[in-house]
């Protein structure tokens, strides 16, 4: 086990099941956020008449529940089994999906417990059931218990997920949407659980019609509640003593980290056309970068949760890609999502690709930030490498205080930049996200300045490069001669490279360029720390944009350039000799390849960044005088109207 980890005993959570059992068998509720559904039905009993376990009466200090179950309240247990009226014994699923549950449940029963005594919360619950909670603690109590609430929903949903993930896999296909889970309650962990599952029996009743959909319907119930649960935290205060410990339960090899969702490792299914590096003329520093990352990315080590490159500096998390119509940003993600793609089946790693479009902005307040936060919640999962894309993302992330900009819009754009540089955001080096646009200067500043790297898609720019792509798209079915030009000569990849970090050695936009002179003229050859650094305050002094953010993405991508190198391409091939090797071997191995920063290297990404942050800067800024211009002809036209009418 891990250093970093607190084990939760398996005798804590043998102790619960009782409980968890009670829960299962069969309790009342009467729901006070959600509606009850409609053919919900109250479970019938297998043995009408045959005594069961006996009613559930909360043990915890300080809550008061009777048990009032009637025959008509929720009973899981005669809820799963009903799926299938035609058996009397219970079936190995039926039987699997409750074994789950029970587990689940008293695992987050334990955890609660654990949160209200490292927190002072089982003090508090005593106090208040003798009568002396003091009345200046009652506000630090009820939060706890808001705070206890949500960490016992979320572990057991949580963990129950994980434990169904593989269980039954031919019901993998059947795909059940049981919609929003509202019956979301914060009052205390008991009634939380309560809650959540009448909303289960619910679900059951409706959608569970038969065996092959009973999984199906429990993990989408899972997925939604972890998902609501997972945003209402977000809020919340008092959490940092679950927050900032991890757990892990042996037995089950599943570990608690926060509000993360883990899995078992399932891959997701990929249809998309893959496309070779050799099919991808010009953007050559882009498909360099993008080749770099796809082999960095299968550094992770799946038994330490980290990836060396994370370690040793240079990761790449987020990156964006940005150019004009039709320079190959689509293809490139072809390329990337195909290399790590194959690299993950010859390794036997499990790999998840998944795109957030246009489609996740629903007029639904709070559904476009759930279904961002789903994305990128599926992606970080530890378990999987996990490349995630976001195409056109100034159509679908708003600008902030742009009033074109819709409420869903807005919501992807705070989950998004939470996401990707938030408080609890924990880089593990297995997943990386790419965001990618025609028009950045459209996408939010602040959202924008959170993609450590940028890759400019500027697509073929010399005769050569028009050449090759013209021989690739023509394909085989002519005769006519190349004529005098040696194929894909210009293309490879190294010489290529070196050619394009080479003209970023002194910048490129007008804006960029009248700073750099400047400075050069007053001080000379920016060949110090001290001269670098009156450059960089040279350039936040034009673009008060340039923050300490825009510092450490350059920072970071100098970083990248020390591990100026490419895995080698056997690395890949024979898993044996770097991918399977223990996390040590490998962190020792990726330091032996790295090369030392120089001043080229570093005046060369302060330059890539700070252009493409000119090239933003200017485009937004035209586009914001041309919204002006057309405001004010309005106006203009308004005012001559209105004085027509007058006479």
């Amino acid at each position: 086990m891990s250093n970093d980890l607190m084990e939760i005993k398996e005798e804590l959570i043998r102790e619960k099941y009782t409980a968890a059992e009670s829960l299962l068998d069969g309790f009342d509720h009467t729901p006070r956020l959600a509606k009850p559904k409609s053919g919900a039905a109250p479970a019938k009993e297998k043995s009408p008449g045959i005594g069961t376990r006996r009613r559930f009466r909360s043990t915890t200090p300080g809550l008061v529940t009777k048990s009032t179950a009637r025959a008509e309240g929720v009973h899981i247990i005669n809820r799963v089994q009903e799926n299938d009226d035609s058996e009397i014994l219970m079936s190995p699923m039926q039987a699997n999906v409750l074994h789950s549950l029970r587990r689940a449940l008293a695992t987050s029963m334990v955890v609660a417990d654990q949160f209200a005594d490292h927190t002072g919360l089982s003090q508090l619950l005593k106090d208040n059931l003798e009568g002396s909670l003091a009345a200046s603690r009652k506000s630090e109590f009820t939060e706890l218990l808001a705070a206890s609430s949500v960490i016992s929903l979320h572990v057991f949903a949580n963990m129950a997920s994980f434990l169904l993930a593989n269980a039954h896999t031919d019901a993998s296909d059947v795909n059940v949407e049981v919609g929003e889970v509202e019956e979301v309650l914060t009052d205390n962990s008991h009634l939380a659980l309560t809650g959540a599952l009448w909303e289960l029996d619910q679900d059951l009743a409706i959608f569970a019609t038969s065996e092959d959909k009973l999984i199906p319907t429990v993990t989408a119930f899972l997925e939604q509640l972890m998902e609501k649960v997972g945003l209402r935290a977000s809020n919340m205060a008092r959490l940092e003593a679950f927050t900032s410990v991890n757990y892990r339960v042996e037995d089950d090899d599943f570990n608690i980290n926060g509000f993360t969702p883990s899995g078992r490792g399932s891959s997701t299914k990929l249809t998309m056309s893959f496309k070779k590096p050799n099919e991808i003329v010009g953007n050559h520093i882009a498909k360099y970068q993008a080749m770099k990352l796809a082999k960095m990315i299968m550094a992770y080590d799946f038994d330490r949760k980290l990836n060396p490159f994370v370690d040793l500096g240079g990761f790449i998390f987020t990156f964006m890609g940005d150019g004009k119509p039709g320079t190959g940003k689509t293809i490139l993600i072809q390329m990337m999502a195909g290399l790590i793609h194959d690299y993950c089946q010859n390794a036997g790693y499990p790999f998840r690709y998944q795109n957030l479009s246009t489609e996740s902005i629903d007029s639904y307040q709070g559904k476009s930030a759930q279904n961002a936060k789903a994305f990128f919640n599926n992606l970080i999962d530890p378990n999987v490498i996990g490349f995630g894309t976001i195409d056109d993302i100034d159509q679908l992330a708003g600008k902030r205080g742009d009033r074109q900009s819709s409420a869903g819009q807005l919501e992807i754009t705070a989950v998004l930049m939470e996401s990707f540089a938030g408080a609890n955001t924990v880089v593990r080096g297995n997943c990386t996200f790419g965001m990618f646009s025609n028009y950045p200067e459209n996408v939010d500043d602040a959202l924008r300045q959170r993609a450590g790297a940028r890759f400019l898609v500027d697509g073929p720019q010399t005769r050569e490069d028009y050449i090759d792509i013209l021989h690739i798209l023509m394909g085989k079915n002519h005769n006519i001669p190349v004529g005098d030009h040696k194929l894909f000569e210009t293309q490879q990849i190294k010489k290529a490279v070196a050619r394009s970090f080479e003209a970023h050695s002194k910048p490129q936009e007008d804006g960029l360029i009248k700073v750099y002179e400047q400075t050069t003229k007053k001080i000379g050859k920016l060949d110090t720390l001290a001269k670098i650094g009156t450059y960089l305050n040279n350039i936040q002094n034009v673009d008060e944009r340039f923050t300490g953010r825009a510092i450490k993405n350059i920072t970071d991508a100098i970083k990248v350039r020390a591990m100026d190198f490419e895995l080698p391409d056997e690395w890949m091939e024979k898993p044996d000799l770097f991918l399977l090797k223990d996390y040590d071997t490998k962190k020792d191995m990726i330091a032996d390849l790295s090369v030392p920063i120089t001043v080229d290297m570093v005046m060369q990404e302060i330059n890539r960044y700070a252009d493409s942050e000119f090239r933003y800067a200017d485009k937004s800024d035209e586009v914001a005088i041309e919204n002006m211009v057309r405001d004010f002809g309005r106006q203009e036209k308004a005012k001559k109207r209105y004085l027509k009418g007058k006479k």
